[in-house]
């Protein structure tokens, strides 16, 4: 299947590295540009706060009469936003950059997402969503200590010329594909889909993932300096990402055959433990598992919530993956945004674990909220899992 949707898996792969190859740079942005760390981190809430807005806003218009086309203006939108930052001579630009990047990144993720799940038969929906994330995944797993090691011996800038590299690679993926791409929902991001309950408490879910998960993960580096174990910064970061690449790619198999609606509260209580074991726990050890544990649930728990909301109203892939990512990111950007305050208002790095705790709670009612919520057409309830299978014959393969 890897063959079928391969350039969107690298088109994913790009905007894993964009999405949070700042976090290992931080640093050096802020000396560069004379700034703080605090200041510099508000890039990453420009980039999750536009990548929120512009997927549900813009997705439908973008693929309006082509697909191929609408992927292509999205990567040209994300890399440019790139090649600006990479030059960025002030902190103005920069966070400027950072929010046209984050609206061709906002925009690609549903795109990407649709269209592998519309490349295959219904039964391996689980995994073609899956393999996008697993590209969000391994390029965050790659990329970023990459990035991290360029930004460390040549400068940060050097690292965003990485991004815009992959980018364009990915804009030569899509273009080379020679295989028709499925046409998509043109409608946008329908208010109706998201007034649905079962997506509504969805939405809502995939918030307190990005504000727990996505949010902490920006403050990673001082965060581990702040609790003694700072020499190990940068093993954590590939803790996180391999964590996560993995989950991504279990999370597939594991949709198609267990189904979603099995996986989905495991992967939110697995998650908080991992807050908790950082909150609670010190060594090096300890951080290593709980932290490798926190990607694989943030990462896999990603295609498991999408599966869950999309798998009996598939017509409606496109909008309620852009609600759900635009809500994720948001979270990401409002959990960055807190950080940044808590931060600005003197709490140690070292307590954020606790923070996400205290938030990430939240994930676990929700997830079986999801759950209870069935019935989301009018006068019927929706099928399950292997009734929506069974109705699926006309999947492609």
């Amino acid at each position: 299947m890897i063959g079928t949707v391969w350039p969107l898996v690298v088109a994913a792969v790009s905007l894993g590295i964009d999405a949070y190859v700042l976090a290992g740079v931080l640093p050096q942005i802020a000396d560069s540009l004379t700034a703080t760390v605090g200041a510099i981190g508000l890039g990453v809430t420009a980039f999750t706060g536009a990548y929120a807005v512009a997927g549900p806003l813009l997705s439908g218009r973008f693929v309006a009469g082509s697909t191929r086309r609408g992927l292509l203006v999205a990567l040209g939108v994300f890399n440019a936003g790139n090649l600006i930052t990479a030059v960025a001579p002030n902190l103005e630009v920069f966070l400027a950059s950072r929010v046209l990047s984050g609206v061709g990144a906002g925009v690609l993720t549903a795109l990407a997402t649709s269209a592998a799940a519309a490349l295959v038969a219904t039964e391996r929906r689980g995994r073609a969503m899956a393999l996008v994330t697993f590209g969000l995944s391994a390029g965050t797993v790659a990329g970023v200590p990459t990035g991290m090691l360029i930004g460390h011996h040549v400068g940060w800038r050097w690292t965003m010329g990485l991004v815009v590299a992959v980018g364009l690679v990915s804009m030569l993926a899509v273009l080379l594909r020679s295989q028709a791409m499925p046409p998509l929902d043109a409608g946008g991001a329908r208010v109706a889909v998201i007034l649905t309950p079962q997506v509504a408490i969805g939405v809502a879910l995939a918030f307190v993932f990005g504000l727990a998960s996505l949010g902490l993960y920006t403050y990673l580096l001082p965060m581990a300096a702040e609790r003694g174990v700072g020499s190990w910064g940068f093993t954590f970061v590939w803790a996180w990402g391999v964590g996560g690449v993995a989950g991504s790619m279990v999370a597939g198999p594991l949709i198609d055959g267990l189904g979603s609606r099995r996986l989905l509260p495991g992967v939110a209580v697995l998650l908080v433990a991992s807050f908790a074991a950082l909150a609670l726990l010190d060594g090096p050890a300890a951080w290593l598992v709980a932290i490798a544990l926190w990607g694989a649930c943030g990462w896999g728990g990603v295609p498991v919530l999408q599966d869950v909301l999309t798998r009996s109203r598939q017509e409606r892939t496109t909008s309620v993956v852009a609600f759900q990512m635009a809500a994720m990111y948001l979270g990401a950007s409002a959990g960055s945004a807190l950080g940044s305050a808590l931060l600005g208002a003197g709490t140690s790095a070292g307590d954020l674990p606790l923070a996400a705790t205290a938030t990430g709670v939240l994930a676990v009612p929700l997830a079986f909220l999801v759950l209870g919520s069935r019935r989301t057409r009018a006068g019927g309830a929706t099928p399950s899992e292997p009734e929506s299978r069974a109705q699926a014959g006309t999947g492609r393969t």
